[in-house]
C-alpha cells in the first residue's frame, strides 16, 4: 500500500499535535543502503595494506590458470569416465546377450527333451486324457469278487452270490489253517521255553563252578604272593644289613685315610710351594700362606729404602717446582696491577672526553630546541585540528 506524504503544513500541524508519522520505508532502506556503502568505503580506504598495496593481480592470475587447469583436469576425469563407463555398458549389453542367448538355448534343450523323453503316454495323467480309453478298458463286472466293485458300485446285488459255497470252503480251510498255525507256535513257544530253562540252569551252575574254581586260585595266589613278600622283605633286610656294614667299613676307611693325608700333607708341614697361586708367580694364596722368608725379608726392607729415598727425591722437585710456580704467579700479578692501573687511566680519559662531548651537543640540542620554539612552530596545532582528518572517504 503506498504511502501518503505529508506538506509542509501539514507536517507544521503534526508537529503541533504530537502525532508520531511512520517514515518512508523505502527512503529508510536507500538511506541505510548508502550508509552500509560509505562504511564499506571506509574500510576499503582507511586499510593501509590495502591501500598502499593494492590487489595482488599475479596471484589472481595464477588461481584463474590454476582453477582452469583444474577444470581441464576434471574434464579429462569426466570423459575418461565416460569412456570406462561406455565401455563397461558393452560389456554388460554382451553379457546380458549372452545370459539371453543361453536362457533360449535351455529353453530350446528343456522343449526338445520333453518332446523326445516325456512322450504323453509317459506321464502319470494319460489315464485320464486318453482318447481309446474306452477301448482299452475292462467290462464293468467280470465276477462276484471283482475287486473294482465296491460297495457303492451297484454291479453286485444282494442274493446273487455266484461263488457263495466256494468262498464257504476257502474261509473254513483257512481258520483251520490258522488254528493249526496258532497250536504249532504255542507248542513251539512251550519247548523254546523249556529249552531256555534247561539253558539257563546249565548257565547258572557252571557259573557257580567258575566262581567256586576262581575263589580257590585267588586264594592260591594270595598265599603265594605273601610267601613271596615274606620272602622278599627278608632278603631287603638281608641286604640292608650288609650295606650298613659296608658304608661303616668304607666310613671308617675314610676317616683312616684323611687322617693320614692330614699328618703327611703340605698344611701341617708347612709347605711354601703350596702358597704360590696358578695365576701368577709373584702371586699366593691367602690361606695357605704361612709368612715369607728372611731372604724375602731383606728384599722388602731394601726396596723400602730405596722407595723411600725416591719420594725423596720427588718431594724435593716438587717443592722446587712449586716455588718456580709460585715466582711466576707473582710476577705475572705485577704485571697484571700496572695493566689494570694503566686500562682504568684510559678509561678515565675516555669518560672525561665524552662527558665534554655529551655537554657540548646537550647545549646545541637546546638551542635548536629554543629556535624551533620561538621562530619555526609558532602556530602549535590543537587536538580539534588532529581529529578532522580520516572522517570521511569524500
Amino acid at each position: 500500500m503506498p504511502t501518503a506524504r505529508l506538506s509542509h503544513g501539514d507536517w507544521e500541524g503534526a508537529k503541533m499535535y504530537k502525532v508520531d508519522i511512520q517514515p518512508d520505508t523505502k527512503e529508510a532502506t536507500a538511506i541505510e543502503a548508502r550508509r552500509n556503502q560509505e562504511k564499506q568505503r571506509q574500510s576499503r580506504i582507511f586499510n593501509t595494506r590495502y591501500r598502499t598495496m593494492g590487489v595482488d593481480v599475479e596471484g589472481l592470475k595464477s588461481q584463474v590458470e590454476e582453477r582452469k587447469l583444474r577444470e581441464n583436469a576434471e574434464k579429462q576425469r569426466d570423459e575418461a569416465f565416460d569412456a570406462h563407463r561406455i565401455q563397461y555398458d558393452k560389456i554388460a549389453q554382451m553379457l546380458e546377450d549372452e545370459e539371453q542367448q543361453r536362457k533360449r538355448q535351455l529353453h530350446k534343450a528343456l522343449v526338445e527333451f520333453h518332446q523326445q523323453e516325456q512322450e504323453p503316454a509317459t506321464r502319470r495323467e494319460w489315464d485320464l486324457q486318453d482318447p481309446a480309453a474306452l477301448r482299452k478298458g475292462q467290462p464293468a463286472r467280470v465276477s462276484d469278487d471283482d475287486p473294482r466293485c465296491g460297495p457303492a458300485s451297484m454291479q453286485c446285488f444282494a442274493g446273487e452270490d455266484m461263488n457263495g459255497a466256494a468262498r464257504q470252503k476257502l474261509l473254513k480251510e483257512k481258520n483251520r489253517r490258522d488254528l493249526e498255525e496258532q497250536r504249532a507256535e504255542r507248542e513251539k513257544a512251550l519247548a523254546d521255553r523249556k529249552y531256555a530253562d534247561t539253558l539257563e540252569d546249565k548257565k547258572r551252575i557252571e557259573l557257580d563252578l567258575r566262581a567256586l574254581e576262581l575263589a580257590r586260585l585267588e586264594e592260591e595266589c594270595r598265599r603265594a604272593k605273601a610267601m613271596a613278600v615274606a620272602d622278599f622283605n627278608r632278603a631287603q633286610a638281608a641286604e640292608c644289613v650288609e650295606q650298613q656294614r659296608l658304608a661303616q667299613q668304607r666310613e671308617q676307611d675314610n676317616n683312616y685315610t684323611e687322617i693320614y693325608n692330614h699328618l703327611t700333607g703340605d698344611i701341617l708341614t708347612e709347605n711354601p710351594d703350596m702358597a704360590r697361586s696358578l695365576v701368577g708367580p709373584h702371586r699366593m694364596v691367602p690361606y695357605l700362606w704361612k709368612g715369607m722368608s728372611p731372604e724375602q725379608v731383606e728384599a722388602v726392607r731394601r726396596t723400602q729404602k730405596e722407595q723411600c729415598k725416591e719420594n725423596q727425591r720427588l718431594r724435593e722437585e716438587e717443592r722446587q717446582r712449586e716455588a718456580e710456580w709460585d715466582r711466576q704467579r707473582h710476577l705475572a700479578a705485577r704485571a697484571g696491577m700496572v695493566m689494570e692501573e694503566e686500562v682504568q687511566n684510559f678509561h678515565l680519559q675516555l669518560r672525561k672526553s665524552q662527558d665534554a662531548y655529551n655537554q657540548e651537543l646537550a647545549e646545541a640540542q637546546k638551542a635548536h630546541l629554543q629556535h624551533l620554539e620561538k621562530e619555526v612552530y609558532t602556530n602549535t596545532p590543537t587536538a580539534q585540528y588532529h581529529l578532522q582528518f580520516n572522517t570521511s572517504t569524500r
